[in-house]
């Protein structure tokens, strides 16, 4: 265990540093959001990747394939990386709309009534995806340490707001970066000394119930429902969307999130088998610990070390990209529009800054009180994207859009969202699918009635309408 820690300290001293070493590049609060929108593919399809390879997608992965999903639950991160890939077609409108927040696109087309649920439902799930990272770090830090979770969290949440607050977007990228080809190469080669530690595929296999390996177990409709879901909240998603705006031109967003698609495809189902180890050797523990507990008690000391390095610092890394984002909403749509309007860029690097302390502060809350992660992750996916998706991305791509339109496609795929998930996802149709359907017909209809009334366009998110599609 020793070793372990040992590797542990110098790696999150080592992403510190960096957070260090990104405070000297930054000089305004661009550089401090958006890396100065200077991001190149391979950079920005690892920090694309890392932010989305959180605690979901190890962490809980491992923990529902330990339980009611088993070998399917790798599904889950395939689902992302197709989301991710049909992001594609939508990036380079992202990317040339100059922006830096999406309620800032919503607020452009439709105005300030939109603007301002937008930013709200944005910050909100955002704080939520934040504490679910931090959860998924303390899992780690309790199974290691035998901490209580609350002390667990609570070393969790101050690492992660101390090296978000010192560098901002350039330290998230650059530790985005490192973290993602860490975790992918420590899964990579932990699963053989998993597998040969825990009597081979065989036993591991023979100590299962058969339903476990089943590819497809959590059935077609849920992968499609996790397609759709995560097509829309990576769409719509400040800390992805953020990201997208960060790359150098339209051309590098098109690749970098094609680059990213496919990488996480690759890495999908080693967190799915690592489950599979622990529910065969360790029957009975939390399913949560399941990655934590294969990596102590199975794996060499080294790469263990290196394993749970990488899997602790890509959780905080998520965690630190949902605080700056909304550092970002907070600034850009709330206290830019509604306090300051005048706010210089110095005041404005200065509030973003204690924003991301705010933020972390009241997820470590969340965390606190909860202590769940795929639950709540799909949770703040559905509120942040059932109700702005239409007026987004059609906002973005299709000129004849009307702020009536947008306004109320916000309000009733909301309502829907909100509905369907405390109702339990009625007819097994996942709460984000029935939200995001009622906004885009919503959408659609009051345009059409806007039409007929001669309701003018929206003003386009851009210098010039002929960049919107007609």
């Amino acid at each position: 265990m020793g070793t372990i820690w040992a590797i542990i300290i110098v790696y999150m001293a080592v992403m510190i540093g960096i957070g260090i070493y990104s405070k000297t590049k930054i000089k305004d609060s661009s550089d401090y959001h958006l890396a100065g929108r200077r991001l190149g593919p391979i950079m920005l399809a690892g920090t694309l990747a890392a932010t989305e390879i959180g605690g979901g997608s190890s962490v809980g992965v491992a923990s529902k394939a330990y339980g009611e999903w088993g070998l399917s639950a790798g599904w889950y991160v395939v689902s992302a990386g197709i989301g991710i890939f049909l992001v594609s077609f939508v990036a380079p409108y992202m990317r040339r709309a100059m922006a830096t927040t999406v309620p800032e696109i919503i607020g452009r087309r439709y105005g300030k009534g939109s603007h301002v649920m937008t930013s709200v439902l944005s910050i909100v799930s955002l704080t939520v995806l934040t504490a679910v990272q931090i959860t998924a770090t303390a899992t780690i830090i309790n199974v290691l340490t035998g901490f209580s979770m609350v002390g667990a969290i609570l070393i969790a949440g101050i690492g992660v707001i101390i090296y978000t607050y010192l560098g901002g977007m350039w330290s998230v990228t650059l530790t985005d970066f490192v973290q993602f080809f860490l975790i992918v190469f420590g899964f990579a080669i932990a699963i053989p000394f998993a597998l040969s530690a825990a009597g081979g595929w065989d036993h591991v296999v023979s100590n299962l119930p058969p339903e476990q390996m089943g590819f497809t177990k959590i059935g077609w409709k849920t992968i499609l429902g996790l397609i759709v879901l995560y097509f829309m909240t990576f769409s719509t998603g400040q800390e992805a969307v953020q990201r997208y705006y960060s790359a150098r031109n339209e051309k590098i967003a098109v690749w970098g999130s094609v680059l990213c698609a496919a990488l996480m495809c690759v890495y999908a189902f080693i967190p799915a088998i690592i489950g599979l180890i622990a529910r065969a050797s360790f029957p009975g523990i939390d399913p949560n610990s399941a990655l934590a507990t294969v990596s102590t008690e199975l794996l060499p000391p080294v790469i263990a070390g290196l394993l749970l390095s990488g899997v602790i610092s890509a959780t905080l890394s998520s965690a630190s990209g949902d605080m700056l984002g909304v550092a970002s909403v907070y600034v850009k749509d709330i206290h830019g529009q509604f306090f300051n309007k005048k706010i210089e860029d110095h005041q404005e690097l200065k509030i973003s800054k204690m924003a991301v302390v705010a933020t972390g502060v009241i997820a470590v809350g969340i965390s606190l009180f909860s202590q769940q992660i795929i639950p709540l992750l799909v949770f703040a996916f559905t509120i942040r994207s059932t109700g702005p998706f239409a007026a987004f991305i059609l906002g973005l791509m299709w000129k004849k859009a009307t702020p009536n339109a947008g306004f109320w496609s916000i309000i009733v795929g909301s309502i829907v969202g909100f509905y369907w998930q405390f109702a339990k996802e009625p007819f097994g149709i996942m709460a984000v699918v029935a939200g995001g359907l009622a906004s885009l017909i919503t959408f659609l209809i009051v345009v059409w009635i806007d039409h007929l009334r001669g309701v003018p366009n929206a003003p386009s998110v851009y210098s010039s309408n002929e960049n919107i599609s007609s």
